[in-house]
């Protein structure tokens, strides 16, 4: 009885600490309209959680079955075609008041691009899912450029360059959700955020999700012990693809438009970006890859002419010096405040995280008089409210100081930082 008795705690504090972050994850969701309000604010958070969903229906392939996809846009793009066409029949249906269409709402469009992307995936995914590792990338890079070129192709399905528009106010309301403004749509994205969040969440604690991680680590054993490799990835495959067209039906209700671009390879680099920033193996890591991925996309347009550029070195540094992403960093500090060694390693990561700051300071400062000077029109470069000329040689100066004292710090403290890791 007394041991009965001491475990029964423990269990109820697991269970309370296991659903605390979908809690805590509730309240943000719920509280975000109240402090950003704006139409800007609404309009980025509601493409933010496009991104969210999308980045991780791809982790599902990389992250947890080792499959490297260039081609991933196909299920998104396509699921938002289905949506975009099924939005387009409620609202012929709306009119006559009868049909099938006429009694589907517009906020159910993110099953429409699920299912279509289900669809997809498990009518190619046999024959891809046969290989793996590059032969599969290559696969998935060709079917990529093969249906975005079908999307030029096609016009009356994929409406050619000018793409298909959609209404989203048409048809039946649930909710009381009319879609008429950002803060409307807000409300549905959040919804199907969490909802898709959780669901491939779930699927990591399943049979398949565990398996999908042997199949990533060790496809021989996997063999061996009597589950063909082949058989686990095309339920993956079929997996992140449902999940991927579920982001595209997301997006079609939130942009009222779809091209074949989307289809491309643009949007599955996006998806990689997004999920490697994030970090690959911590499963909430393309969650926050997909946050800072999409601010920089959305923000830095309007301070510098060189923001894809410094999303590329974004890119490039974490996969270059930090290749488990911005997650596998938060989960080092998590483990180590844990292990109670946080106190040991935090002067080595602090000094480390000066050295990054130094460094990335150098560089924008260089990437911003190179534009000044190549754009004589453009305006100055400002560092803490100082003016930066590219005419002037001590602007040039304090860059390369700045990058140099980085690089030097980077090196002193090096031994120091792996003493105390």
């Amino acid at each position: 009885m007394n041991d009965i008795t001491a475990v029964a705690p423990r269990q109820n504090r697991f269970s309370w600490r296991a659903l605390s972050p979908w809690l805590i994850s509730a309240a943000v969701l719920l509280i975000l309209p109240f402090v950003l309000d704006s139409g800007t604010a609404f309009t980025l958070m509601n493409v933010i959680a496009v991104n969210i969903v999308f980045a991780l229906s791809y982790n599902m392939l990389l992250g947890q079955g080792g499959m490297l996809s260039f081609g991933h846009a196909v299920f998104f793009g396509l699921g938002s075609y289905a949506a975009m066409h099924a939005m387009n029949a409620i609202d012929e249906a709306s009119y006559a008041g009868e049909g099938f269409w006429a009694h589907i709402p517009v906020v159910s469009m993110p099953l429409v691009g699920m299912i279509a992307g289900g669809l997809v995936a498990l009518v190619i995914g046999w024959p891809f899912c046969r290989r793996a590792g590059t032969a599969f990338a290559m696969i998935t890079l060709g079917l990529g450029e093969m249906v975005a070129a079908a999307g030029q192709m096609f016009p009356s399905v994929f409406g050619g360059e000018a793409g298909i528009y959609g209404n989203r106010m048409v048809g039946p309301q649930w909710f009381g959700l009319e879609l008429a403004q950002a803060a409307d749509v807000y409300w549905f994205m959040a919804f199907w955020t969490f909802l898709a969040v959780f669901a491939m969440w779930a699927f990591t604690r399943t049979p398949l999700g565990r398996m999908s991680n042997a199949v990533r680590d060790n496809a021989d054993r996997l063999q061996f012990i009597g589950y063909p490799p082949r058989n686990i990835r095309f339920m993956i495959f079929i997996a992140s693809g449902s999940f991927g067209g579920l982001a595209g039906g997301m997006a079609a209700v939130n942009y009222e438009i779809i091209t074949p671009e989307s289809l491309g390879l643009i949007p599955s680099g996006l998806a990689l970006l997004m999920a490697a920033v994030g970090g690959l193996g911590v499963f909430y890591g393309p969650i926050v890859g997909a946050i800072v991925v999409s601010l920089m996309n959305s923000m830095l347009s309007d301070y510098t002419e060189a923001s894809i550029l410094y999303v590329g070195l974004v890119f490039l540094a974490i996969v270059m010096f930090a290749p488990r992403g911005l997650g596998g960093g938060i989960e080092h500090v998590r483990v180590a405040a844990r292990e109670g060694t946080l106190g040991k390693r935090l002067p080595g990561w602090l000094t480390g995280a000066v050295a990054v700051v130094l460094i990335s300071l150098g560089l924008v400062l260089l990437i911003e008089l190179l534009f000044q000077w190549r754009h004589g029109d453009d305006e100055f470069a400002q560092f803490f409210g100082l003016n930066f000329v590219a005419e002037s040689v001590m602007s040039w100066v304090w860059a390369l100081i700045l990058f140099g004292a980085g690089v030097a710090v980077m090196r002193v403290t090096k031994k120091f930082r792996e003493d105390n890791a």
